[in-house]
């Protein structure tokens, strides 16, 4: 193709609307840099969010999907509201309803409750999720009818935060202001009566750990406060070190495929290597780890390193006690030449 740009890489942060599949987003990104005139580039997602969750998905450009897998490691925050009094059997709002219960929880219930979700849990995925049982997804053998049985495994939640309310169908949001800690009182940010009324619904923003899923958390606490639950509304406001802050809009997709500047919004390479430690090497030690040879003496502690030359990503290397190994190599156009 005459005037091809070159390929790109690093990362584009998507804000993904609800309805659209990670897999469909990608595949947004494809044909977009395609009319923009990009030559063929690789392209991946740094984690699933479902159709009906929206936010901060990583979409990660030529050399950076190598790094892609990295996201799935890492922690996200989600903003999530739990709709009491009916469970579906998807979890959500897509799903059928499968259990009622005439039981609405207060806010003071609430605050009480929530601290006993902060740290380690265990909890048992949805059944409509994309886990493989003997080497099918369970989606597909629930949505086939088969019996679906998940084991409980462990997870993180780093923090909870109450964000807003509806009480007895009227609502009383406090979304835009900042949050108040749960060792605090969070009925300060209502009136106080508030406290001993019903809850239709709680939103909720949730630091947690890979392999968490909101929708579980949400039907267990629901369960925990003495009544059923489901997810209305879904959306990750941080993946790993991707805010939403940096996504941008299906709308300004589009624009760069009309033409509009990639690199306004191309973020690099290392941006996904936030907290990992990065190091300057020589031409020759360049060349040598693209090589895939071993460095001796580095000075630096054992763990995750990050090496360029020249600002030119080299290699992401694992050190221990001094040597440094290559864990991945990038593969940029030497600029010596």
């Amino acid at each position: 193709m005459n005037g091809a740009k070159p390929a790109p890489n690093g990362w584009l942060i998507l804000d993904k609307p609800r309805g659209l599949g990670s897999t469909q987003a990608v595949g947004a990104v494809k044909r977009n840099l395609r009319t923009g005139g990009y030559a063929g580039t690789k392209v991946g997602h740094g984690g699933t969010l479902d159709p009906l969750a929206e936010g901060v998905l990583p979409i990660a450009l030529g050399e950076a999907t190598k790094l892609a897998g990295r996201m799935l490691d890492s922690d996200k925050i989600y903003e999530f509201t739990i709709q009491f009094g009916e469970q579906t059997d998807t979890l959500d709002a897509e799903g059928e309803v499968v259990a009622t219960s005439p039981s609405f929880p207060s806010l003071e219930q609430v605050e009480g409750i929530l601290r006993h979700f902060i740290g380690p849990i265990r909890q048992v995925p949805p059944k409509y999720s994309a886990l493989k049982i003997d080497g099918r997804r369970a989606y597909d053998l629930a949505r086939a009818g088969e019996e679906v049985a998940l084991e409980a495994r462990q997870v993180t939640i780093h923090s909870l935060k109450y964000i807003g309310c509806v009480v007895e169908d009227v609502e009383s949001r406090v979304r835009r202001k900042e949050p108040s800690d749960l060792g605090e009182r969070i009925v300060e940010n209502l009136n106080r009566n508030v406290a001993k009324r019903w809850l239709r619904s709680i939103s909720l923003r949730a630091n947690v750990s890979k392999g968490t899923y909101i929708r579980s958390l949400a039907r267990d606490i629901a369960h925990a406060l003495g009544t059923v639950g489901h997810v209305t509304y879904l959306r990750r406001t941080k993946a790993g070190p991707f805010s939403q802050s940096q996504a941008i809009s299906l709308d300004l997709l589009e624009e760069i495929g009309k033409g509009a500047a990639l690199e306004d919004h191309l973020l690099p390479l290392e941006a996904g290597l936030d907290g990992i430690p990065a190091h300057d090497l020589d031409p020759e030690s360049a060349q040598a780890v693209r090589q895939g040879r071993v460095l001796s003496g580095m000075p630096h502690p054992d763990g995750l390193l990050f090496v360029r030359s020249a600002g030119v990503p080299v290699a992401l290397m694992e050190v221990s006690q001094g040597t440094a190994k290559v864990v991945r190599g990038f593969n940029y156009p030497d600029t010596a030449e």
